[in-house]
């Protein structure tokens, strides 16, 4: 199963890719829950921000030139509910400007009517 489930998270960062070019974000949020919650931080704020299903991305693909791009190594992957869920650990680097970023991220990812869906994500920034 876990092969079926890495085509998927290699879908979703083409999807993000596709969306830092066209500046569409249908084809990513496809990939989302509508219970989806995510959670941004980096080492100078108390608190992460918390986003959800209806957040903004057209706005935040509109920060980024075309070039932008992001890649996902996963660290470690643990499958649950026999099958039907992933808690994924890994590091996402992100090409801006031709400067390197990277973040450590936690994704959860489960299935919803036969189709992988992204219902946490968890993002701290290296810096």
């Amino acid at each position: 199963m876990m092969n079926n489930f890495e085509t998927v998270l290699t879908n979703y960062y083409q999807a993000w890719n596709e969306g830092f070019q066209t500046k569409d974000a249908t084809r990513f949020r496809e990939f989302m829950s509508k219970s989806f919650t995510g959670y941004w931080a980096f080492s100078g704020i108390e608190k992460p921000e918390v986003y959800d299903y209806h957040y903004d991305i057209v706005s935040v693909l509109n920060q980024y030139d075309e070039s932008t791009y992001k890649e996902f190594d996963v660290v470690s992957s643990t499958e649950r509910k026999n099958g039907e869920n992933y808690l994924v650990f890994g590091t996402e680097t992100s090409m801006i400007s031709g400067q390197s970023h990277q973040a450590k991220c936690m994704y959860v990812w489960g299935m919803e009517n036969g189709d992988w869906k992204l219902i946490r994500e968890y993002t701290e920034m290296g810096n």
